[in-house]
């Protein structure tokens, strides 16, 4: 009987984190008068461990919160240092996303998940209300897992964001 015995997959960022995070986001954004939401979060891989859409979130939303996380995970930086380094530069942002088959989405809203040694373990993107609106609820629902958000805290001016 122990040759047909299959050996289980270590993960670094387990489904039950994954969908606290989500849902915290969630629970986020209705907190805080938000738009509706979606919220993905993908593993290392790039891979998806968790995806919601709240009612009434565009069709959209899914591929951009996932396009958010994936190019946060693909450069190793929030997706808003992804946006303010490469705002000179569209012609490396179009070889991004081209070389990306276009997963690249580099606006605010991609937060990496980072384990107690900094080391990146997944990583959440939420669309559907402004992008500084976006990162807040990721970022906060990185912590309530007891997990490291990159960047550690969403801009000051978030709650001023407008679509």
């Amino acid at each position: 009987m122990s040759d047909y015995y299959v050996k289980h997959l270590k993960v670094a960022l387990p489904l039950e984190a994954a969908s606290a995070i989500v849902d915290h986001a969630l629970k986020l954004g209705k907190e805080y008068g938000l738009l509706p939401l979606t919220v993905v979060v993908l593993d290392t891989g790039g891979h998806m461990l968790a995806m919601k859409r709240e009612d009434g979130s565009g069709i959209m939303r899914a591929d951009i919160a996932t396009g958010k996380a994936w190019g946060a995970l693909g450069m190793g930086i929030s997706s808003r240092t992804i946006r303010n380094r490469l705002s000179d530069r569209p012609s490396f942002q179009g070889a991004l996303a081209a070389a990306s088959q276009g997963r690249f989405v580099p606006v605010p809203g991609g937060v990496l998940i980072c384990d107690k040694e900094g080391m990146v373990i997944g990583a959440v993107g939420v669309s559907g209300d402004a992008s500084d609106k976006d990162e807040f609820v990721a970022v906060e629902a990185v912590k309530t897992v007891k997990l490291t958000p990159y960047p550690a805290e969403p801009i000051e001016t978030w709650q001023d964001a407008r679509l």
